[in-house]
């Protein structure tokens, strides 16, 4: 059977594979398909050299030998190895004659012959060798290959030799004269056998003639258990079967089931273990708990201390477990996702965790992918999708994918499933930019390959947008995806109380230790003194310094009980309590999306309260990444679809900050002497841009536009909405709908965006004849390409000033008239720049768009709506006033980022910007170092209050490297926020590390998507946005939220509240120890009332610490009561209960207390003792608390009063005043900022691709694939 053939010989009717010769051609032109001598270039594979890195993989192998004479052996026959071509010396015999023509290559020397090495314990790595294209040399051994070229042998040879004795290790075996055994199944070497077959002993072999193999390392092969793991970029290139589950399986590929558990069933009890035993107080009961076992010893029973650390460490065990087991569950809602995989020749419904590599998947729109896949088809033109990727890197546009022309057209499931071939791709890495491979195919003439790239890649993680369906192989499942590449293993967190805890149970052992020497010591003395007096205690019996060292441990058994062994669980259940409390607030629950509040690591809780950075991604955690058209600025005068009641023009009076309504808008368009203006301002925005209208079958009228630039759709929204409706995109026309009259534009050229040039502009043949170039970008770019007479100037950057100051998104408009002779000359420049094959096209296309963009006459500005979270802006004021610094890092544009930081007031009118935009290291260096002496310099640090850094992705790589890591902190903490913008998931997790390593803050990250999870893991505290989609982050983090602004509460109300709460219950718990236990170590008491002295001393401690408690509490409710108060009456009516009944149960037990009770309570003594000494204990705590809060109050002493006194709050005006001191400082401060940004990929050619490509006068397909014409001009 053939490689790459279809498992039971599925094909066409007549037998023959799915032809792919007629290769379809795109209208907007497609590169060729790369030979084999491109791609070894590509590669960098030279002739005469082996391959320079190791390979396992099917095109590694197979050779350019064909079979003996006579086709291939029969079974069993072992195929004999021809000689070597190669000399005894190495070097290559002379050849002659004409070289051999190559089906590719036209009459190229291409053709290849392999020789296999003796290395047989590396697996026979082939290397290429020159092509040999000697007659004698090929007839001799070629004989029945007649005249056929080397290439068309050795594809027949590639077709045959897998279906002999097991692939790889039948070839090997049949090499040696061995016999081999048929498969019916293409079986290379493969991955899993690499990885399973490699023995212990297989280190690095000699290759013939002495010199080690190049490029292989036995070392990165270890198997079994506890061996090392494979590196997959060892293994070469991974090889995948189209329609071929059997060979894709004997990979042995990894499952497409992802896990965020810390835990699973092999590793529970070691990790668990390893966690508990790193808290001092449980490796201290554990020592206890081993010298109690040790007879003579312990002056206690043996189980006192065992039984109590077996119960603390039960009880954490089951409160992780639940909380895994919470995670599992959260992370089987993934992994149960819906997918559809291609079975024969229909899509069978399954679960994400059974897609394997190699199926071929449909995914359907606003569908994420189940794993990393190669783009084959889909429902649009020429194989174009777009993908949503703000889950990945943070971008808010669409980025466009398109397949490979030769597979476009497969948009049938029949086609899919008569696909045969083979996919060599490179093998998982974390890069989300880069991926490389070659698709192999079956044609007619042989095999093609066929080269691919990003362009073809579609991640797991991203989302399909504004696309009906695709159709794509899969190529990376589960943790080998490059999202989860890109994520790390959960962390076990220690929080910062549990460190200080450690350091006091630490105090207290050295404590416990010193009592035990003093009381040793005093034991021995006693001893030695009264050796004589106490010789029926028999002391003289035992020696001395073997007594001292015993009693030692045994004082050190009496006094442990200063460690509260309680401690540990009672925080545990104190916290869980807290979580509960978090999870069951309906403040922080959001309703729309039924999302509460979860708490998935109760331990960190008390951490909420102690954060004093916050770093924030944006797209999706402070903004809905909805777009919205806001305003708009037209000849000078302003327009809004909501006009704010001191802003509506007053009759009379000519401001021009006055704000028109739309509706104003629409009758200026009849009557007004802007009218011009204003048809040629909607037009632009309803003409110029990539976006495609798609009609529903069941209703044309109702039209959904797709837009890879959310600002694009925005902006076509808004002109539909002011009644320019764009209707349909032809190759090389557009057409709008205005008031119920058709226009259409005939479009001559594109110039496109780009973050250089910052602007976009369309050449149209308009309706009237005339042709004219619209022009929309950032006002910089606009305004130095206008015109001398442009009166509307003034004003309109008035306008902008205003956008920018609310955060909105603006754009500048423009256009002019071209002459028709102008024009011609232009695109001869033009087109000669979109043909340049110097590697400097871009550039050339960049100049002559400079030709062409120049006379402009503006029109206005636009101002779009990034739509904020609720409360955002709100919650940012509220966390910057408790003190606590944010961070945004994102990775959108510049412009995008500082846009938001303004809108969400991160950034204020009145602060100084200070923005690193470097591309060298040194310029970088140069540019902090400056910043920072400048900072550093101002004496008033309420000037350094009002500074924002803002920093770029590449700045930001140079700011990480260890020299610089310290300058870039240095002048960050002095700012009051950062934004780091165009950053990638790596860079979030480095910048908190960063600032994680370098100082004692705590930091908390949030964010929604998966390219947060790095950086919510390297974070003390996580905190994931769920409810929307992707739920990476909240999966991952250590609380999940519905919005950003329940991030108030969490920390300045649950959070607050929880770290005081939890270090009250630390130190009371020490404290009633510490009272209890230390009376053990008085030595007055009298002998004969041992028992009766022994119960009021108890009761007077129990009187004390649980005055203490009430001293402490804040708020009595029934519960406090009920515990304080309350606990001491049960103690009074226990001990009488307990005395006499516990003596006259069977035989008895604690015999002790017999008649106690009479004596103790009718003694005055007893009763004095249990009220005057716990006052007199208490004492100085009941003056301290006085003194503090009369004569030095804290913060929320004031806050208390203001509470029960209803005293009025005077913080507004105080806000309302600073308010208004920063609008006299915006007035003094020279505005630099116009809201300028715009979302739009910056890929080279994708733009003109796009409305090229599209044709939606055109309906869709049975499949619902809508075509394009082969034609650009058909339609014209």
């Amino acid at each position: 059977m053939a490689s790459g053939r279809p498992p039971n010989d599925r094909g066409t009717p007549g037998g023959d594979l799915l032809q792919l010769d007629d290769t379809p051609v795109y209208n907007s032109g497609q590169r060729p398909p790369v030979n084999d001598d491109q791609l070894l270039e590509r590669f960098d594979i030279a002739d005469t050299d082996a391959p320079s890195r190791p390979s396992v993989s099917y095109d590694s192998f197979v050779g350019g030998r064909p079979p003996p004479a006579g086709g291939s052996p029969a079974l069993g026959e072992p195929l004999r190895r021809p000689p070597s071509p190669m000399g005894a010396g190495g070097a290559a015999p002379a050849v002659s004659g004409p070289p051999a023509a190559g089906i590719y290559m036209g009459g190229q020397d291409v053709s290849r012959v392999y020789s296999q090495t003796d290395d047989l314990d590396h697996y026979h790595r082939y290397s290429d060798l020159d092509d040999y294209q000697d007659e004698n040399f090929t007839e001799q051994y070629y004989s029945q290959a007649g005249s056929r070229p080397l290439r068309d042998v050795r594809q027949r040879d590639r077709n045959t030799i897998l279906s002999i004795g097991d692939g790889f290790v039948g070839r090997a075996k049949s090499m040696l004269g061995m016999k081999n055994d048929y498969s019916e199944m293409d079986l290379p070497l493969t991955e899993s056998g690499a990885r399973a077959v490699e023995g212990p002993d297989s280190g690095p072999k000699e290759a013939p003639g002495g010199s080690r193999k190049k490029g292989f390392s036995a070392d990165a092969f270890k198997f079994g258990i506890g061996r090392k793991k494979v590196d997959p970029s060892l293994l070469g290139p991974r090889v995948i079967y189209l329609n071929n589950p059997p060979a894709n399986a004997a990979n042995r590929y990894v499952g497409n089931s992802v896990s965020t558990a810390k835990y699973n069933f092999a590793t529970f009890i070691p990790k668990f273990l390893f966690e508990q035993f790193s808290k001092y107080a449980n490796l201290f009961f554990l020592f206890t708990a081993v010298l109690q076992q040790i007879p003579n010893v312990s002056p206690t029973n043996r189980f006192t201390t065992i039984v109590p650390l077996t119960i603390v460490l039960l009880v954490s065990a089951i409160k992780e477990s639940y909380e895994d087991y919470r995670r599992r569950v959260s992370d089987r809602g993934l992994n149960y996702s819906k997918a559809r995989i291609l079975r024969g020749s229909t899509f069978e419904e399954t679960k994400w965790n059974n897609v394997k590599v190699g199926d071929v998947v449909r995914v359907e729109s606003e569908e994420p992918f189940p794993a990393d896949l190669v783009l084959l088809a889909s429902s649009e033109p020429e194989g174009l999708c777009y993908i949503e990727t703000a889950n990945l890197d943070g971008e808010t546009n669409l980025k466009v994918k398109q397949a490979i022309p030769e597979t476009a057209n497969l948009v049938s499931p029949a086609d899919l499933s008569r696909l045969a071939g083979r996919l060599k791709s490179e093998q998982p890495n974390s890069s989300l930019y880069t991926y490389e491979a070659t698709l192999t195919m079956q044609a007619a003439g042989g095999e093609k390959e066929l080269p691919l790239a990003p362009d073809q890649l579609l991640l797991r993680g991203a989302t399909l947008r504004n696309t009906p369906w695709i159709h794509g192989i899969v190529v990376f499942t589960g943790h080998e995806t490059k999202l989860m590449r890109n994520a790390t293993a959960t962390p076990i967190k220690r929080t910062a109380v549990e460190r200080m805890v450690n350091k006091q149970i630490l105090m207290l052992v050295a404590i416990l230790i010193a009592l035990s020497l003093i009381s040793s010591v005093g034991d021995l003395a006693v001893r030695l003194k009264w050796k004589d007096a106490l010789s029926y205690l028999e002391y003289g019996k035992y020696n001395g310094a073997a007594q001292f060292f015993s009693d030692i441990f045994t004082y050190w058994v009496l006094y442990s009980n200063l460690v509260p062994i309680s401690l540990f669980v009672t925080i545990e259940i104190v916290k869980y309590y807290q979580a509960s409390l978090i999870n069951s607030d309906l403040d922080i629950y959001y309703d729309k999306t039924d999302t509460p509040a979860t708490c998935r690591t109760s331990s960190l809780v008390e951490e909420l309260g102690q954060i004093e950075y916050v770093f924030s991604d944006k797209t999706g955690t402070l903004t809905c990444n909805i777009m919205e058209f806001r305003q708009c600025s037209i000849a000078g005068i302003q327009y809004a679809g909501v006009v704010p009641d001191d802003r509506k023009p007053v009759e009379g009076d000519e401001n021009s900050m006055a704000i028109y309504d739309f509706k104003t808008l629409e009758q200026n368009l009849q009557t007004h002497p802007s009218r011009r203006a204003i048809d040629q301002f909607l037009t632009l925005l309803s003409i110029c841009h990539t976006v495609i209208p798609e009609r529903k079958a069941n209703d044309p009228n109702n039209i959904k536009y797709q837009a890879a630039s959310p600002d694009e759709g925005a902006l076509v929204e808004g002109a539909v909405m002011l009644g320019y409706k764009f209707t349909n995109r032809k190759p090389r026309s557009v057409q709008i709908d205005v008031g119920g009259e058709t226009r259409e534009f005939e479009l001559l050229a594109v110039c496109e965006f780009n973050s250089t040039r910052k602007r976009m502009s369309t050449i149209f043949r308009c309706p009237d004849g005339k042709i004219r170039i619209y022009c929309k970008g950032a006002d910089t770019v606009i305004l130095e390409r206008l015109n001398q007479h442009n009166p509307t100037v003034e004003a309109t950057l008035q306008h902008l000033e205003e956008y920018a100051s609310d955060g909105l998104r603006t754009l500048c408009l423009a256009m002019r008239e071209i002459p028709e002779a102008e024009f011609q000359e232009w695109w001869d420049v033009f087109d000669k720049a979109q043909t340049t094959v110097s590697g400097s096209r871009q550039d050339e296309i960049d100049k002559a768009a400079e030709l062409i963009e120049r006379d402009f006459y503006l029109l206005g500005a636009t101002a779009i709506e990034d739509k904020l979270q609720d409360g955002v802006p709100d919650t940012i004021h509220t966390l910057q006033t408790a003190g606590i610094k944010i961070w945004v890092l994102t990775g959108d544009r510049q412009e995008t980022a500082i846009n938001i930081g303004m809108s969400c007031k991160l950034i204020s009118e009145d602060m100084t910007l200070l923005i690193v935009n470097e591309e060298t290291a040194m310029a970088t260096r140069e540019n902090l170092s400056a910043k920072l002496k400048a900072v550093q310099s101002q004496a008033s640090s309420q000037d350094i209050e009002t500074l924002a850094l803002v920093i770029d992705g590449k700045s930001l790589t140079f700011a990480l490297e260890k020299d610089m890591e310290k300058l870039f902190l240095d002048l960050a903490v002095l700012c009051k926020s950062v934004i780091c913008c165009r950053v990638s998931p790596l860079q979030k997790a480095l910048v908190v590390k960063l600032v994680k390593r370098n100082s004692k803050a705590l930091l908390l990250a949030i964010g929604d998507g998966a390219n947060d999870v790095s950086m919510i893991q390297a974070a003390h505290v996580g905190v994931g946005i769920s409810g929307v989609e992707g739920l990476q982050a909240a999966r991952s983090a250590d609380v999940a939220i519905g919005q950003f602004r329940f991030l108030r509460k969490l920390l300045l109300v649950h959070g607050s509240w929880s770290y005081h709460r939890i270090s009250k219950v630390i130190l009371y718990s020490f404290y009633k120890n510490i009272a209890l236990y230390m009376t053990q170590f008085w030595t007055d008491g009298k002998i004969g009332g041992h028992w009766v002295w022994g119960t009021s001393l108890y009761t007077a401690v129990l009187m004390t610490v649980l005055g203490k408690a009430a001293l402490i509490t804040n708020i009595w409710t029934k519960y406090h009561v009920l515990a304080i108060p309350g606990s001491f009456l049960i103690w009074l009516a226990f001990l009488p209960a307990y005395a006499y009944i516990a003596p006259n149960v069977g035989k008895g037990f604690s015999t002790e207390y017999a008649g106690i009770i009479p004596r103790l309570y009718t003694s005055p003594i007893f009763w004095l003792m249990a009220i005057v000494l716990p006052f007199l204990c208490l004492l100085r705590d009941i003056i301290w608390k006085y003194m503090k809060r009369m004569y030095f109050p804290q913060a929320y002493h004031h806050v208390q009063e203001i509470q029960k006194y209803n005293v009025q709050d005077y913080r507004p005006r105080m806000e309302q005043f600073q308010k208004a001191i920063r609008k006299v400082r915006q007035t003094q401060r020279m505005r630099k900022q116009r809201g300028y940004a715009f979302s739009q990929a910056d890929d080279a050619g994708q733009q003109t691709r796009i409305v090229n490509a599209y044709d939606t006068t055109q309906g869709r397909g049975r499949f619902g694939e809508m075509q394009s014409l082969r034609d650009p001009f058909a339609d014209q």
